[in-house]
């Protein structure tokens, strides 16, 4: 049985008021098959309300230039030491080889992110390595939007040379760079950062610098790795935190926002033994994320619009229910993935074009490719009749 309290919180969400953070701890917590069932139905209407009702794609590639990293992440399988079997570091020549194939295959954007790696230094600083890789990139492919470096990357760069983080970025800027992944948030939350990636950032630094980046110009995305070690509580908290983000950014005029949320469920198959035993599990719960980003949708939707599932962690499966729980995209080809994969991730590296609006067809919704920063590329296509059954 819905519970008032629960009609409450969604008649509020529909009628375009901003949920408290207590209202979707109360959301979270709900068990009951009709009250889970009303909050998927107003978030997805929801979703139609802001986004409408075509699902885009982006045509992208990862580059994950190196898991040779400072850190020691407790969720990381990804990370490797200098010299330790599996480490690599991708050079410049194999990049440029890497974001041709790409071009070819029809991609607009190159994410572009690796591990912190002291010896990522050109003429004895790391902000020329990182500028450099960008320029070469940049200066061959003009047309491809370069998505690169996360708050976490910023930090690194600023600390290894001395500088502010608003040099850093502007440099970055300069050389290409055209938006920052939102990701290595984790959860802002420091009690869960402390054991779960005790020498990343914290949460006020990760703010500032996103807020940095917005100031100068430069879109970001945001994240949250879920359904480890956090609360319903510390998930709103998060969810609140990227808000007030996103608000600032309207109040004061930046000249750039958040321009998508990706919920990212925690993959434990490979991950460190302590955190591993410590969740219980190796793979999501499908029902546990899609209840998430249902509430999502329904505490950030009006300031951030855009709100995208991970296939990689979820599967084509779990991520094309997620378009009926208020997402409203797919994500990306990706064309190669290693640091979920890694971790034992069972979604599949790449996906074609093709897939994609498979998916997305099945549900009886039009497919639309889409740029980095959300504007539309080439046509609409129409779900085919024949595809409104298929089973993904």
């Amino acid at each position: 049985m819905v519970t008032q309290t629960v009609d409450q919180i969604l008649d509020r969400a529909l009628s375009g008021q901003d949920l408290s953070e207590a209202d979707g701890v109360a959301l979270l917590q709900q068990t009951d098959a009709g009250a889970i069932a009303a909050i998927r139905a107003a978030a997805d209407r929801l979703r139609q309300q802001q986004s409408g009702d075509t699902v885009t794609y982006v045509i992208n590639r990862n580059l994950n230039f190196t898991n040779i990293c400072e850190q020691h992440c407790n969720f990381c399988a990804f990370r490797r030491d200098d010299g330790d079997e599996g480490a690599y570091w991708l050079d410049e020549s194999i990049m440029l080889e890497k974001a041709a194939d790409a071009v070819q295959r029809g991609a607009t954007e190159i994410c572009i992110q690796g591990g912190l790696n002291p010896n990522a230094k050109r003429d004895g600083a790391a902000l020329p390595f990182y500028t450099q890789l960008i320029q070469a990139i940049h200066q061959a492919f003009p047309h491809l939007h370069l998505h690169a470096f996360s708050p976490q990357e910023v930090e690194f760069i600023a600390r290894q040379d001395g500088l502010s983080f608003a040099e850093v970025i502007a440099a970055l800027q300069a050389a290409g760079v055209g938006s920052m992944p939102g990701t290595a948030a984790e959860v802002l939350d420091d009690s869960v950062r402390r054991i779960l990636c005790p020498e990343k950032i914290n949460t006020a630094v990760w703010l500032e610098i996103v807020e940095t980046a917005h100031r100068l110009g430069l879109p970001s995305t945001s994240t949250m790795l879920s359904g480890h070690i956090e609360t319903p509580e510390q998930q709103m908290r998060h969810f609140g935190l990227l808000r007030s983000l996103q608000q600032r950014a309207s109040d004061r005029n930046y000249p750039a926002q958040i321009t998508e949320f990706i919920l990212l469920p925690f993959v434990g198959q490979d991950a460190p033994k302590p955190l591993r035993r410590r969740v219980g599990r190796d793979q999501p719960i499908l029902a546990d994320a899609l209840l998430l980003m249902a509430v999502a949708r329904l505490f950030l939707g009006h300031w951030i619009p855009n709100h995208q599932p991970s296939w990689v962690k979820l599967g084509l499966s779990g991520a094309t229910e997620a378009l009926t729980w208020g997402c409203n995209d797919i994500g990306g080809t990706l064309m190669e993935e290693h640091i979920t994969t890694m971790a034992g991730a069972q979604g599949g590296t790449c996906m074609e074009v093709d897939d994609l609006q498979t998916a997305i067809h099945s549900l009886g919704r039009r497919s639309q490719q889409r740029d980095t920063l959300y504007q539309p590329v080439g046509a609409i296509v129409e779900p085919h009749e024949a595809l409104l059954n298929v089973q993904i």
